[in-house]
């Protein structure tokens, strides 16, 4: 053979086996280094998974703040909580394998550690890459909130001379030509009441995409009407100027394509340019509605396109109001039908007036009638303006017929402090002032207070609010109420929106028994305040810096009620000793010095230190035996109680510590305590409120007092570090005078005693594990074994679930019965659970959950049922499962999003297809949103069983895998009310099944039905 070809053939064959011995080099480094590529993973993972967690907080943040996530985020949050899954699972895999040796166990499994080394390392690449995309530039975005539109006109009275006014500003509501409405009308004459059902109707029939109603007042806040408006939209003003404001707002309002401004109450020409009100050409889709007592000032100073007067009633609609509002029956009886014509005369015509005399006289003799018409003749002889003296007779005349001087002086209270406030606060005021009598504690009083509240509202004296917990006044009724209490003593209380000059001259203040402060501009406050009559003095800054002189107080010795927000009490003054019949006193949101002068005011029932800066409540705070209040919420500095001062409060019955984190320490130890126990609040034996953080659940193992906990009448107990910002910032348990938060990532071995005694009287549960870190390990929250039967909740209201990734099921199953599922089969609520009060339910982040209720759920295990939100529950597969539909004849909103495998909403049973029409109803709203493997939302298309009678809204977004919405026999005329009907990224074309029944494929020509739908959204097919 040719030694050339032999020489080269050997070098072939050298280069080979160099490379073969390379490539066996390379493959057996994974071998070698598998320990290291495995360790290398983990820690790559650790970052990812702390990174997640930061985002998760982040989306968390931007979640309570109303904000829409980005679509960057959510991809990246998905890839990356399928990569956690995924990767670690494989690896997980691979290292069992990796410890299995060959060869009789002598050798080790070489395949199983080079297939682990290479896993490791593709992983840990993979996992920093997703933390290399890890930059974002903020998680969220503001949308608009949206408008809530009453179903109906809430206390809105129809009258037939208003009638064609009120259709003339509905159609000027259509016209494109008209930028700027005015309605005006003497005051109580309803001008807001019917602009509000104007706003009302227009939202209902979505002819704005975006309605912002505001109270503007004699003299306009400029700033505020801003921050208002800019509230309404969803928009942040960080800038500081009025000017820079003003654009910001002009330019978000001109992003909407047809919004209507309500602006109610203008007394005088208000720059709509100045505000950032964009109009006219500036904006055609941009309507103001404005309301007024002058139609020049709509006409000449605000320009308005057209203006509509509001007339008082005619004779025949104010005698038929006052009927309705005094009683038909009695009115009309042979012996009072005159009189109450006559008193039914002096009332103006006015609503308002009306109103009140009418409620006032309501189920009253003849001789209360013809007195009460005896004064509405008498001519009043007081000096004012604004309000005629009809009407200021006809407010007069409801004082007086106020059944006791207790609901009179609760009446010019409540009217003192008038625009949206608090029960809380006016119980402060009133026991303060002695306006409650012959009641022994403060649960007492404020039942009292509620009572009256009430009748003031029944006597149209007061106006509701937002909740029962706020009441209202109108202006009209203020006027007056002021005008009444300043009879005996000078009342100083300018209106919120008034700029305060000059304090009033020194002989009126000597006369001065009250004086309210809040949000005037308050450039000074004098050095001493010569007031010996004062009793009540409340001063709300909106300057923090301003500061209270050290004899501010010195002349005020009578003072029972001193409440003080937002001002700079760095250093109490020894004035404040003087003031020896002092009751009430709150110091919230004030820079505070050292406190420990305030023990010796011994008369004290009620202290108030919420958001203030104090660091250390002292222990003088121990003297005051007579208090039955103490408010140190949202203290966020204070970190020290002094040991034995709460317990040294034997008439304590409200504590309020929400948002205020100490170091509870532990009764017993070796050393003194410096710091409070919780065991120090079981000598509290009055306690009826608690609102109280645990951050450290060794606090409690002495004995959460449970006797004590039983006692309680209304309560908020945090145990844990439970997620403040979402809690304060949803819906969810607001209102409710029970609440429970539990943080289930730390252990609930301390829980099983005194909390579930405490459960039984909750009524917002509240569940977390606030690390989201797969910390809890959570599988039941009752692990009881099959030793409990049943568990009923009666009271709770409230079910929140956040963040259990581990939880299967809310009780255990008994093991040791043969008829015990297995756990993957376990759902949520088993039959051991009955909630017989719940009306909401929240559940999110629950990982490992299959399924929500078992198949045969008890008709009345959840009767109260309203309203249900479902997201991010990943190995759920459906909502409502065969056979439970029954259980949910009260349903009225559902929502359900981020569930990957989700694939059906309500599933019927084909043996029981009727039973859907005892769920439906009542149901409302549907929501659902990207669920990408849903199929279906009713399945089994039960053919005409279904009405829908009272579903108003649909929105259906990002479900590819869903072909239509509704089935065939549900979409015919069976959904009279449906008003807003909007599918966005679903994979089927059609609303509606072409199929029709159960097991037919035949395609009938349908013709549907949706008259009251106004919003149709990317609808591609019928």
């Amino acid at each position: 053979m040719d030694p050339v070809i032999t020489g080269a053939a050997a070098n072939v064959a050298s280069e080979a086996a160099k490379g073969i011995f390379h490539e066996v080099k390379r493959h057996m480094r994974y071998v070698f280094i598998h320990k290291k590529n495995v360790d290398k993973f983990e820690e790559k993972l650790k970052s990812l998974i702390a990174k997640r967690a930061s985002v998760q907080q982040e989306v968390d943040a931007a979640n309570r703040n109303g904000e829409k996530i980005k679509a960057d985020v959510e991809h990246w949050r998905k890839t990356v909580d399928k990569v956690i899954d995924e990767e670690d699972k494989r690896v997980k895999d691979l290292e069992e394998k990796a410890k299995n040796k060959c060869f009789i166990g002598l050798c080790p499994n070489i395949k199983s550690r080079y297939q682990l080394s290479r896993k490791a390392e593709d992983g840990a690449a993979a996992v920093d890459d997703l933390i290399g995309q890890c930059q974002f530039n903020g998680v969220g975005y503001l949308d608009v909130p949206e408008a809530i539109v009453d179903a109906s006109p809430n206390g809105f009275e129809t009258f037939k001379s208003r009638e064609k006014v009120f259709n003339d500003i509905m159609e000027a509501m259509k016209d494109a030509a008209i930028s700027m409405i005015g309605v005006y009308g003497m005051g109580g004459v309803g001008k807001t009441s019917l602009v509000n059902e104007v706003a009302r109707q227009v939202q209902e029939v979505k002819l704005f995409d975006s309605v912002v109603t505001i109270t503007v007042a004699q003299t306009p806040d400029i700033q505020k009407i801003q921050e208002n408006i800019a509230e309404l939209l969803g928009l942040r003003l960080e800038d500081k100027t009025i000017d820079a404001r003003a654009r910001r707002l002009h330019e978000r309002l001109k992003k909407e394509k047809m919004v209507l401004v309500v602006l109610d109450d203008i007394w005088k020409k208000l720059d709509l340019r100045e505000v950032g009100i964009p109009f006219g050409n500036q904006h055609k889709g941009c309507k103001i509605l404005l309301t007024s007592r002058d139609q020049n000032v709509l006409s000449n100073k605000m320009d308005a396109d057209k203006t509509f007067a509001i007339d008082d009633l005619d004779d025949e609609e104010a005698w038929d109001l006052f009927r309705k509002m005094a009683g038909a029956d009695s009115v009309e009886s042979s012996e009072l039908r005159s009189t109450a014509i006559d008193v039914a005369k002096k009332c103006a015509r006015l609503p308002l007036a009306i109103a009140t005399v009418a409620r006032a006289l309501r189920n009253k003799g003849l001789f209360v009638w013809k007195d009460a018409l005896r004064l509405l003749q008498k001519p009043s002889s007081r000096n004012f303006t604004g309000i005629s003296a009809d009407v200021y007779s006809a407010i007069e005349l409801s004082y007086n017929h106020l059944e006791n001087e207790e609901l009179k002086q609760a009446f010019l209270l409540c009217s003192l402090v008038h625009r949206d406030a608090s029960i809380d606060d006016l119980l402060k005021y009133a026991i303060g002032l002695g306006v409650i009598k012959g009641v022994d504690t403060r649960e007492e009083a404020r039942n009292s207070l509620l009572t009256m509240v009430s009748k003031l509202k029944t006597s149209c004296l007061l106006l509701g609010s937002t909740n029962n917990e706020y009441f209202n006044v109108h202006d009209l009724v203020y006027d007056v109420a002021m005008l009444i209490a300043s009879v005996d003593n000078y009342v100083f209380a300018p209106k919120e929106e008034d700029v305060l000059k000059d304090w009033p001259d020194e002989e009126r203040m000597k006369k001065c028994n009250k004086i309210h402060l809040v949000f005037p501009s308050i450039r000074e406050v004098p050095d001493e305040l010569n007031c010996p009559q004062l009793v009540y003095l409340r001063v709300f800054s909106e300057d923090y810096f301003l500061k209270m002189p050290l004899n501010f107080l010195r002349k005020t010795t009578s003072l029972k009620v001193l409440h003080v927000t937002n001002m700079h009490v760095s250093s109490l003054s020894s004035s404040i000793c003087l003031l020896k019949c002092l009751l009430t006193l709150c110091l919230d949101g004030c820079e505070l010095g050292d406190i420990a002068i305030i023990g010796e005011l011994k008369n004290l029932e009620i202290l108030s230190f919420s958001n203030s800066d104090i660091r250390i409540l002292p222990k003088e705070i121990g003297q005051l035996v007579k208090l039955k209040l103490l408010d140190l919420s949202y203290c966020t500095k204070l970190k020290i109680i002094s040991p034995n001062v709460l317990s040294s409060l034997p008439k304590l019955e409200e504590l309020y510590m929400t948002g205020t984190f100490i170091q509870w320490e532990v009764e017993g130890h070796a050393n003194p305590r410096s710091n409070a126990s919780l065991a120090e609040l079981k000598k509290l034996t009055r306690l009826a409120a608690l609102e109280v953080n645990i951050l450290d659940v060794e606090a409690m193992s002495g004995g959460l007092f449970v006797e004590e906990l039983q006692k309680l009448e209304r309560y908020k107990i945090f145990i844990g570090n439970y997620d403040k910002p979402w809690f304060d910032g949803n819906e969810y348990g607001h209102g409710c005078s029970r609440t429970l938060a539990l943080d289930l990532s730390i252990t609930t071995y301390h829980l099983d005693h005194g909390i579930k005694m405490l459960l039984k009287k909750t009524e917002a549960l509240y569940l977390d594990d606030n690390l989201f870190q797969d910390a809890s390990m959570i599988k039941y929250i009752f692990n009881d074994n099959g030793a409990v039967d049943k568990i009923e909740f009666s009271q709770l209201r409230y079910l929140i679930f956040r963040r259990l990734p581990y939880l299967i099921s809310f009780c255990s199953e008994d093991k040791s019965s043969s008829t015990s599922l297995p756990q993957h089969e376990l759902p949520l609520f088993s039959e051991k659970v009955a909630f017989l009060s719940l009306e909401n339910i929240f559940i999110s982040n629950l990982r490992s959950i299959k399924m929500i209720w078992q198949n045969q759920l008890l008709v009345n295990s959840f009767p109260k049922l309203q309203r249900m939100q479902v997201a991010n529950c990943d190995d759920l597969l459906t909502i409502f499962p065969t056979n439970t539909l029954r259980a949910f004849q009260g349903l009225q909103t559902l929502r359900v999003e981020r569930c990957a495998l989700l694939e059906g909403i309500f599933e019927v049973g084909r043996s029981n297809m009727e039973e859907i029409c005892a769920v439906t109803p009542q149901l409302r709203e549907l929501h659902i949103e990207n669920l990408p493997s849903l199929k279906y939302i009713w399945k089994n298309d039960p053919q005409k069983t279904c009405k829908f009678e009272n579903l108003q809204e649909v929105h259906v977004s990002c479900c590819e895998n869903l072909k239509n919405v509704f089935p065939a026999s549900l979409a015919r005329s069976d959904l009279p009310q449906l008003r807003d009907l909007q599918i966005v990224g679903c994979g089927g074309k059609d609303i509606v099944s072409k199929k029709q029944g159960l097991e037919t494929a035949v395609t009938l020509a349908v013709t549907f039905e949706f008259d009251q739908v106004s919003s149709l959204t990317y609808i591609t097919n019928f």
